[in-house]
């Protein structure tokens, strides 16, 4: 019953001395704290406008967006179904102009009573001073609706600590393949 006692007392020290170190300081372990913005190189915050064409292909030998969930049956809207995308981003509307990036993510038709999509996306940028870095959309896509609003959430590279929006109007769509080519105006503040 001693040596019981003794080892339930030895477990209660060490668990103490793990729970609660003895160093002598309280800010042992801080789960955030303030920084001088100085040391991460942040230039000036700059407000810029990026145009460019979205190309959704589903149909050829070669499609950038791919159906992974279909819809859901009894739907009008096509509830449910989510694709998968990696879609060129053009200077101009025709496919074979000049490729500026890439929109990574995906779609899923998010409304039971109207074609609204749910869009989550990393446009990549390939092109100039801006090549390697990214911006990433979030938002709801009405796709029939002139103009859709969604909003930019962040980035990396030249958009580290992007904020904005997108607008997003349809220059063309193939109601018989589902091929789309949607205009993008970014307004993005970023470092």
């Amino acid at each position: 019953m001693a040596k019981l006692i003794l080892q339930i007392f030895t477990i209660s020290i060490f668990l103490s001395l793990v729970a609660f170190p003895a160093t002598g300081e309280e800010d042992t372990y801080i789960f955030g704290k303030s920084i001088n913005k100085k040391p991460t190189r942040l230039k000036k915050e700059k407000f810029s406008h990026f145009r460019f064409y979205w190309h959704d292909i589903l149909s050829g030998s070669k499609p950038t967006s791919m159906m992974i969930i279909p819809p859901s049956k009894n739907t009008t809207t096509g509830f449910g179904q989510m694709n998968m995308i990696d879609n060129a981003l053009t200077l101009g509307p025709e496919l074979s102009s000049k490729i500026v990036g890439r929109a990574q993510g995906f779609y899923g038709a998010a409304s039971l009573n109207d074609v609204g999509l749910m869009m989550v996306m990393n446009f990549a940028f390939i092109e100039g001073k801006y090549n390697g870095s990214t911006f990433t959309i979030l938002g709801r896509n009405p796709v029939f609706e002139k103009v859709r609003e969604m909003a930019v959430i962040g980035g990396s590279g030249l958009f580290r600590f992007a904020r904005g929006y997108v607008e997003a109007s349809t220059h063309s769509w193939d109601f018989k393949t589902g091929d789309a080519t949607v205009q993008y105006d970014a307004y993005v503040l970023h470092y």
